[in-house]
């Protein structure tokens, strides 16, 4: 999800809610604690340098439960994250902290906003030998005849 995506989708909500991968949800009190732009400038294992921009969220589950963030209240804080950091219509990352700072990308289904899970890749398959397609072989045909009866062909 974008920014442009979760601005429009903040216009529309009475409330804000974040589930997680295995269904639960961020508790209604949590704060979003840091809106900004993280730069990642890195050389993959095949030597290409990248560079991958995101608007990150980080979500904080306080023991504050007087108050609970409103949508126009995020929409605000998200404008003013794109007019003083320059920040563009980004993918959203967001950071929650459960053992450790897990990181999620971002959808909505309508009610809930979707914390998905990301997964570690190689970026220089071709460079590594490793198989971006799983290898196909031919079988052969067997024939239409029961297989493993008395009178079958396969024993």
């Amino acid at each position: 999800m974008k920014l442009s995506q979760i601005k429009e989708q903040l216009t529309q909500l009475d409330r804000i809610a974040f589930k997680l991968p295995n269904g639960d949800l961020v508790p209604s009190h949590f704060h979003v604690t840091e809106v900004g732009r993280i730069t990642k400038h890195f050389i993959d294992c095949g030597g290409t340098v990248r560079n991958e921009e995101v608007a990150n969220f980080q979500l904080w589950n306080a023991d504050d439960y007087d108050h609970r963030i409103h949508p126009e209240k995020l929409l605000n804080i998200i404008e003013l994250s794109e007019k003083v950091l320059g920040i563009e219509d980004l993918e959203i990352e967001v950071e929650y902290q459960g053992e450790t700072i897990g990181k999620f990308g971002l959808e909505f289904d309508g009610k809930y906003f979707l914390l998905t899970s990301k997964q570690t890749d190689c970026l220089a398959r071709d460079k590594c030998g490793i198989h971006t397609e799983n290898p196909k072989f031919n079988l052969p045909v067997v024939d239409a005849e029961p297989c493993c009866t008395p009178d079958g062909n396969c024993c």
